[in-house]
């Protein structure tokens, strides 16, 4: 069940693999540490080709920033109890940190990504009076 989109960043629990379906589609996926304090095990599914680079470039310990479709899927174990699986359909990865050149997105181009300067809304402040609450 897809449930909405989601951005998360955390550091790779478990390295990157890459599989075939039987129709030989790549499906590359690795397991993402979200928590903080505990850990907080996303699995994250790249099926898109775009993003074989970064994937590539992937290894445990690498802080990533992953958007995505966020899903939950439920299986049953040997026993009979259910567990879920908390997945990212991934759209767009990119590496976190100092030595991280490395990003791709699957849907959007750098056209659409605007950056701005770190003093270009120094002046703007908001007011005590403008506060909502």
């Amino acid at each position: 069940m897809a449930l909405a989109k989601a951005v998360v960043t955390g550091s790779v629990f478990r390295a990157p693999e890459k599989r075939f379906t039987q129709n030989n589609v790549p499906v590359s996926s690795f397991v993402l540490n979200i928590g903080e304090r505990e850990e907080m095990l996303l699995r994250v599914i790249v099926r898109r080709a775009a993003l074989d680079e970064v994937v590539s470039a992937i290894s445990k310990d690498d802080r990533v920033l992953v958007e995505g479709r966020l899903q939950i899927t439920t299986v049953k174990n040997d026993s009979g109890a259910e567990r879920r699986i908390f997945e990212i359909d991934a759209n767009t990865i990119e590496m976190m940190g100092a030595g991280a050149p490395v990003s791709a997105s699957a849907s959007s181009s750098n056209a659409d990504i605007v950056k701005f300067s770190q003093d270009e809304f120094a002046d703007e402040l908001i007011g005590e009076d403008e506060i909502p609450f």
